[in-house]
């Protein structure tokens, strides 16, 4: 590859074409305004039909397969109501013109900025050999039992990969480790989200490639993946015919976590046996001794965003990337898992009428309306306390002495995928007006920043 094909910093046609598309768009808006500011009705419509066709042109000229499809149609869809609208309400033929001609300069001209930047992104995840010694390795009793149900020992045995069952008593991470010892040169785990980051670690410690069987009771990583959470057998072709690319990996205190960490409230939750089989008993149950008139603040010591000290929070969830939340439960999607950053997101609520507005803007999905919402992205991490800490990780209870440290592994761990896996999380999948991550891709190539590492999922859109 020549230098000047290399992704790096944007050369100049590239930087003009991203002000081009980020500036068309404005000027096809003044127009439309200009033209229409006599008939409201006309002008909503038109402005919507607008900003959802030049957004999902974006979006076509950026992305691939199913991604680019629905993007595609989205485009049609605006462009016929555009028309629709400008011919019922007599809009001005040249002035729609106009409007037509700065909208689709505006999508060619993210196609040009985009096009290196794209390519970047998509030579990070490619077709990867078939290992000689894979090793998948099995909690029988993960998600109820599906390793049997799905009969995993012996699709297995059909591809060639060792199948290595964990009984009572043993260690997995001495499974792994020893799997590793014999020769394994990539290795797999079919069980929950605390056994992925088990293997994970033992996988990015020697440089082997890891493998998804989604497998537990939630699969939240199974899930920011894209892989298929009910297609467990399917998830076995990552070791056959995959594709492989790079994710981050998270620690708290030294040890590896996949998705987050939770401290205060849901810390303090998950320290209860009935918790997993009762969330919503044990919340009722437990809430009023944590949020109630003579509930003693948690002692959570830490610096925030502005670099101002705080003594307390009653939520502190640190992720192994950021998550889109709309609501604080579930812990939402993440769009990328390689920006080498921690998610950090601290929630405060002094009484019981914060506690209202809280829950009220939590079941509207607006939690980040709340004054005593705060989110952020870090390398580092810390938090303080004057005692032992119960910590949720990955959904495991846990008891950790302070300082709590959290860090970021960035691409620490070489993951297979299958090949046909949709490989986008919903967040991801997702197609927002005016996507920020478009619009900031954009914005990043005017200002001659050189290409970041994009969710390598992308190249399989």
């Amino acid at each position: 590859m020549a230098d000047h094909d290399r992704p790096g910093r944007p050369r100049p046609i590239e930087r003009l074409a991203a002000f081009t598309a980020l500036a068309a768009l404005p000027g096809a808006l003044t127009t439309l305004i200009v033209g229409a500011v006599m008939n409201w009705a006309a002008l909503v419509a038109t402005v919507a039909a607008l900003l959802v066709g030049v957004t999902a042109g974006w979006h076509a000229v950026s992305h691939r397969g199913m991604r680019r499809a629905m993007a595609g149609l989205g485009m049609v869809l605006a462009l016929a109501l555009l028309v629709a609208v400008a011919f019922l309400s007599d809009f001005s033929l040249p002035r729609f013109a106009v409007i037509l001609v700065l909208a689709a300069l505006s999508t060619t001209a993210a196609r040009v900025a985009l096009r290196r930047r794209e390519g970047s992104v998509a030579a990070a995840g490619r077709p990867a050999a078939k290992p000689v010694r894979p090793v998948l390795l099995m909690n029988p009793k993960s998600g109820g039992g599906k390793v049997g149900q799905f009969r995993l020992p012996d699709e297995c045995r059909r591809r060639g990969i060792k199948a290595v069952l964990l009984k009572p008593g043993e260690d997995l991470r001495e499974l792994a480790e020893e799997a590793v010892a014999r020769g394994a040169d990539a290795i797999g785990m079919a069980g929950g989200d605390g056994s992925q980051a088990i293997v994970a670690e033992v996988a990015a410690r020697h440089g082997i490639p890891h493998v998804v069987v989604p497998t537990g009771t939630r699969n939240h990583l199974a899930l920011d993946l894209g892989l298929d959470r009910d297609d467990v057998v399917g998830a076995l072709d990552a070791f056959v015919d995959g594709v492989e690319r790079r994710i981050d990996l998270a620690t708290i205190n030294g040890r590896v976590f996949v998705n987050n960490a939770s401290l205060g409230l849901y810390g303090r939750l998950v320290q209860s046996p009935q918790y997993r089989d009762a969330k919503l008993k044990t919340a009722a149950e437990t809430l009023p001794d944590l949020l109630g008139p003579d509930a003693v603040p948690p002692d959570l010591r830490f610096i925030g965003p502005d670099g101002a000290p705080h003594s307390t929070a009653t939520v502190i969830l640190v992720s192994n990337g950021p998550y889109q939340l709309d609501r604080l439960e579930g812990h939402g999607t993440r769009e990328r898992m390689d920006s080498g950053r921690l998610g950090v997101v601290t929630l405060t609520i002094r009484d019981a009428a914060e506690a209202v507005r809280f829950t009220t803007l939590q079941a509207a999905g607006r939690v980040r309306r709340f004054p005593g919402w705060h989110e952020w992205t870090a390398e580092r991490f810390e938090v303080r306390s004057g005692g032992p800490v119960a910590v949720g990780v990955d959904g495991e209870a846990l008891t950790l002495e302070p300082p709590i440290v959290f860090a970021t592994l960035p691409g620490a761990l070489r993951l297979r995928l299958p090949r046909h896996a949709v490989g986008l999380s919903p967040a991801r999948r997702a197609v927002h007006l005016l996507s920020r991550s478009t619009v900031a891709d954009l914005a990043a190539v005017f200002l001659g920043r050189p290409a970041d590492r994009q969710q390598p999922a992308d190249e399989t859109r």
